[in-house]
């Protein structure tokens, strides 16, 4: 591997275990074992059929971006199909903004992770953790990209683990056979203000809420690409989305809302906690605490890695400082992987030193750029499949329906969008976003520019 030194292409050090773990990791964050009790409190018993909804775009946005993933696969996934199908301002713009996202969840997933350890450990600081967490796997990410994938498969191992115990001991309690609580049936579906208590237009505010918990699951088109065969793995991977949503999300969301009163003030600390408080499981909390350390730890390294390999494929592709795409001897990009290490530890000192200041509004930008990335991969698909099509080419895995499932798809996500713009509570976010996307795209323009003027001064000399 020592001519990766010099090589701008990035090794096949993934194995397949890694990779399938990565592609079931990246669909299961914090948010399913901790947020999804916001979700449920909003909403009610129906926020199942928002999950539901939420599961269904992911599910077609996925479609679509493995159809341009396996046809190309690239580091830069979406970002580089929207460089080459919409122009390079929009590769430029989507890479740049999913950079910025992932390097404020880092901070975010980081101090959560030390909040839980200093529960533990109350004689050392909450940030000494913060940096120690940011710290190891900022050195499993720089090692090689195996030790990330060892790391994420372990972190993805626990939690798909720790939800089908969840499912079993949950069902068990819903047909009658849990012995240690005489909690059984789904009466809890419907005895509280009946399944759909706030009405219809909650279920649909609960599509905003659950929306980001499922951002992630494209990190996969970004991972396979590192690996051997990479067109079977993002294949395959896109296969099976439907059944890890309905798996992860559709049934363990289902067994909470059975068995425990929807609102319930005792739910905001965690819906899973409260079930298994609830059916008396032994050190519920410190089992639940295990597992939501582990997957802010997974979303935390995932997180870091899929920031550097789009800042090393921005570096490529002359959006980005050219020095980050430089490899390492063994093919990790260090400096691009370094410059998002060093991006997460301003966020994490900003959060600690201005709490609720800087942090927070820096945070409050990234609201709505899950939905601006799918709507850019919509977009993209629409125009790549189109000029294939045009040429007599087909891709070897289509988008169904194609072209007005994708036009249906981006009509949807125009729709959210415009719904956040209006609605008072996430109108602020949505502005951020618009804020930050503007900064971007006025950056690229500017980068653009330079870099034509600059081409045109070599080919006039």
């Amino acid at each position: 591997m020592g001519s990766n030194t010099t090589s701008e292409q990035l090794g096949a050090g993934l194995t397949n275990r890694q990779v399938s773990m990565i592609s079931i990791a990246g669909i299961i964050g914090a948010g399913l074992f901790v947020g999804s009790a916001n979700a449920i409190a909003t909403t009610g018993p129906a926020i199942i059929i928002s999950y539901a909804l939420t599961g269904l775009l992911v599910l077609l946005v996925m479609r679509m971006l493995g159809e341009m993933a396996v046809s190309n696969p690239d580091s830069g996934s979406f970002s580089t199909y929207a460089a080459r199908a919409i122009g390079p301002w929009a590769g430029f713009t989507i890479g740049w903004l999913y950079w910025w996202f992932w390097v404020l969840v880092i901070p975010v997933e980081a101090i959560a992770g030390a909040n839980i350890l200093h529960a533990w450990f109350q004689g050392i600081a909450s940030w000494e953790f913060a940096i120690g967490i940011m710290v190891v796997l900022t050195l499993s990410n720089l090692w090689d990209v195996k030790s990330f994938g060892e790391f994420e498969f372990w972190f993805a191992l626990i939690k798909v683990v720790a939800i089908i115990a969840f499912i079993i001991v949950g069902g068990l309690a819903i047909f009658g056979f849990w012995p240690l609580a005489n909690v059984s049936g789904v009466a809890s579906l419907y005895s509280h203000g009946g399944f759909m208590p706030n009405g219809f237009g909650a279920v649909l505010a609960g599509v905003l809420v659950t929306i980001f918990s499922f951002f992630g699951a494209e990190i996969v088109t970004i991972a396979a690409a590192e690996s051997e065969n990479p067109q079977a793995k993002i294949r395959q991977a896109t296969k099976l989305v439907i059944y890890r949503i309905a798996l992860f999300y559709l049934l363990s969301i289902f067994i909470v809302v059975s068995l425990v009163a929807w609102n319930d003030p005792a739910l905001k600390q965690g819906s899973f906690q409260f079930v298994l408080t609830a059916l008396n499981v032994p050190h519920a909390k410190l089992l639940v605490d295990i597992v939501v350390l582990t997957a802010v730890c997974s979303c935390m390294n995932s997180g870091l890695y899929t920031a550097s390999r789009m800042f090393y494929s921005l570096a490529r592709r002359g959006d980005a400082p050219a020095i980050a795409k430089k490899l390492s001897p063994r093919g990790v990009p260090r400096l691009a992987v370094i410059a998002s290490t060093i991006a997460g530890f301003v966020g994490c000192f900003a959060s600690y030193v201005f709490p609720g200041e800087v942090f927070g509004f820096l945070l409050s930008t990234t609201g709505a750029i899950a939905l601006v990335v799918y709507l850019v991969i919509a977009v993209s698909q629409l125009r790549m499949r189109t000029a294939m099509e045009k040429q007599g080419d087909s891709p070897d895995f289509k988008m169904w329906l194609f072209p007005g499932l994708t036009w249906a798809t981006i009509a949807v996500i125009l729709v959210v969008l415009g719904y956040m713009c209006f609605s008072p509570e996430y109108r602020p976010e949505t502005f951020a976003t618009i804020g930050v996307t503007g900064i971007m795209l006025i950056c690229s323009f500017i980068v653009i520019k330079k870099r034509s003027t600059t081409l045109d001064g070599l080919v006039t000399n």
